[in-house]
């Protein structure tokens, strides 16, 4: 070989060298590329709304005018057993912002302001520590005593990603459109101000509208349901607008975009009621194409896959890349490694603003079981805020006219069963308790189970009557959810004599050193009048001199029932005047019970009108309105 063809051969060499050293540089600064489009944080946008149901077009309703939704939802999954975890705002919203059951952290009554445990803090907190701007537009409500400004970079009604000053900087924003709030359906100037922008042809007929088979068919109900449609018609047009504006930004292919509704609709037997129509929610997720592979499930297709909302934090947290603290009681159903699927859901009653009632439900895929800790209460108690609304007064005034459809008059029942068994396959309407069929005993035994297995394991505060939950704190200046897993305080026994129906048991109950425990049995046996005898008519006798006031209130409610009124009477009287504004609503609640025989009571009743608490004066009202024939209202 040539010197020449030596050097020319070295040449070429070199050249592919270079050539392949280039072209693997190249290579590995594509999979470099590759690799942080993949680890890029995801934008997280929610768009939730409130009091709406399933009334959706891509829900399979006919009437609904949602063609946005609709189209959102056909690129999206559509989750079919979507639940919250209370039908009512407050408690619900609780559990989504912190990932827990509000009956674990004291968030569970509505308009109360729990103590959050040590150590727990507020999901988004986390996203903000990561390096996410965090925004809520506007709604918080969480039924618990916290800072805004520790939880969001900003929360009010002008809060939006648009105002983050780095526009690289990953967001988790929330809108919350208040439309569809049950005071937009009776409160014909808020409904005006929703939908002003809506064209003629997006409101809803009356005539076209298929009632819920709870309603009579009249024209004020089929106005009022035809409105709250209408409302979902401009929560359509709320939503495309906020979707729209990602489009403008550039940011639809980065953001991972969440819609659902709070609870159920804002009209009675949804709402407040523990029937699939006041917990059964929308929720559509979307993943664009870079985040696909956080799911297992394709977009545009439905899933069964059970859904609670103290899943919601986690999930986001985990599509997050974060790690899901351990108090977090949901699971993620989005995102990489995720754990088994859920085979039920669990969700709770509580004090519904002045009205106590203590309820708990558990659901999987096919059956619905329901628990009522105070069977002898009715149906539908009154309340202040729904009874004012325009569709109770019609339920109403139908049951008295015998027009209310059947389904309607079940629920004007004056008691309760103390469970409810529903299979949700054949009976979606949740009207034949199936409690008493043989056929049914072992889901019956397996869902039973499920609750009382679950009220230990999250330790139900919800077993803590009101006053007794906020003493022990204030006492020992610790959470209730502390309390309880530090084993201050035993969830046991309370839930078994709160369940219990053997009065050897209660009258032992009534001895215990735990007054939460002393409580449930002197209500039990208040609820069984029948039992009277003069060893238990002594026992409660001395159960009005309790050292703690709420077991002296439940004590004297048994005595009432049982014919023995003065002495009783005259302590409720007395337990109006208490510091304690939970105390108050407890004696006044327990002398509008009593109907006719509190008349000697009216004096004192009417002394607590003025009262700083407004849920005293509502109970107040019912009961004076009653004993003196009267229609007063109060706010």
């Amino acid at each position: 070989m040539t010197q020449g063809q030596e050097r020319s051969e070295l040449l070429m060499l070199y050249k592919n060298t270079t050539y392949r050293l280039i072209s693997l540089l190249l290579l590995v600064f594509a999979s470099c590329a590759d690799s942080e489009e993949q680890n890029t944080l995801p934008n997280i946008l929610w768009v939730t709304t409130e009091d709406m149901s399933m009334e959706l077009g891509c829900y399979g309703d006919a009437v609904a005018k949602t063609p946005d939704i609709d189209a959102f939802a056909r690129k999206s999954l559509l989750y079919t057993n979507a639940f919250a975890s209370a039908p009512v705002c407050a408690p619900a919203r609780s559990s989504i912002i912190t990932g827990m059951y509000p009956t674990s952290i004291g968030s569970h009554h509505m308009r109360t302001a729990g103590r959050i445990p040590r150590g727990v803090r507020y999901f988004p907190q986390y996203l903000r520590e990561a390096g996410y701007y965090c925004t809520n537009n506007s709604k918080e409500d969480y039924n618990l005593d916290y800072e805004s400004s520790a939880i969001w970079d900003e929360s009010n009604d002008v809060a939006h990603w648009r105002n983050r000053k780095r526009k690289d900087q990953p967001f988790f924003a929330v809108f919350n459109y208040i439309g569809t709030h049950e005071s937009g359906i009776d409160n014909e100037r808020k409904h005006s101000r929703f939908t002003k922008d809506l064209t003629e042809d997006q409101f809803i007929n009356p005539n076209d509208v298929k009632l819920p088979i709870y309603f009579p068919d009249t024209e004020i109900t089929r106005k009022l349901w035809a409105r709250y449609y209408s409302n979902i018609s401009a929560l359509n047009e709320y939503t495309a607008k906020i979707l729209e504006q990602l489009e403008e930004d550039g940011l639809s292919e980065n953001t991972i975009v969440f819609f659902y509704s709070d609870h159920g609709a804002g009209v009675p037997i949804h709402k407040r009621w523990l029937f699939d129509t006041g917990l059964k929610v929308p929720l559509l997720v979307h993943l664009p194409e870079k985040y696909k592979r956080l799911s297992k499930k394709q977009m545009g297709s439905q899933t069964d896959e059970l859904v609670s909302f103290v899943d919601l934090a986690p999930t986001v947290l985990k599509l997050a890349g974060l790690d899901i603290p351990e108090h977090m009681q949901g699971r993620a159903f989005l995102g990489n490694g995720l754990s088994p699927e859920r085979e039920f859901v669990f969700a709770a009653r509580d004090r519904m603003d002045e009205r106590y009632d203590m309820q708990r439900a558990v659901r999987n895929k096919q059956f619905k079981y329901i628990r009522y800790y105070e069977p002898s209460k009715p149906y539908i108690q009154y309340m202040n805020t729904p009874e004012k609304g325009e569709i109770m007064k019609q339920i109403r005034a139908a049951y008295v006219q015998e027009t209310l459809p059947e389904a309607g008059v079940r629920l004007m029942a004056t008691t309760k069963p103390n469970e409810e068994l529903f299979d949700l396959e054949k009976d979606p309407n949740e009207l034949n308790n199936l409690i008493d069929d043989p056929q049914y005993k072992e889901v019956l035994s397996q869902m039973r189970s499920a609750h009382e297995e679950w009220s230990i394991r999250i330790k139900d505060a919800g077993l803590i009557p009101e006053p007794i939950l906020r003493s022990w704190e204030k006492m020992h200046n610790k959470s209730i959810y502390e309390l309880l897993r530090e084993g201050v305080y035993s969830i046991d026994e309370v839930q078994r004599v709160a369940l219990s129906e053997d009065l050897d048991g209660l009258q032992q109950g009534l001895a215990s050193d735990n007054e939460a425990v002393r409580y449930w049995a002197a209500i039990r046996i208040g609820d069984h009048p029948e039992w009277k005898n003069a060893e238990l008519l002594e026992i409660l006798g001395n159960g009005l001199n309790d050292e703690d006031h709420l077991v002296r209130i439940a004590s004297a409610r048994a005595l009432i029932k049982m014919g023995v009124e003065e002495k009783s009477f005259a302590l409720l009287e007395n337990e109006l005047n208490s510091a304690d504004e939970w105390i108050r609503l407890n004696a006044v609640l327990v002398l509008d019970e009593m109907g006719e025989m509190a008349r000697p009571t009216i004096n004192a009743l009417q002394s607590v009108m003025e009262d700083p608490n407004k849920y005293v004066i509502r109970v107040a009202n019912r009961a004076l309105n009653n004993l003196l024939g009267t229609s007063n209202v109060v706010r």
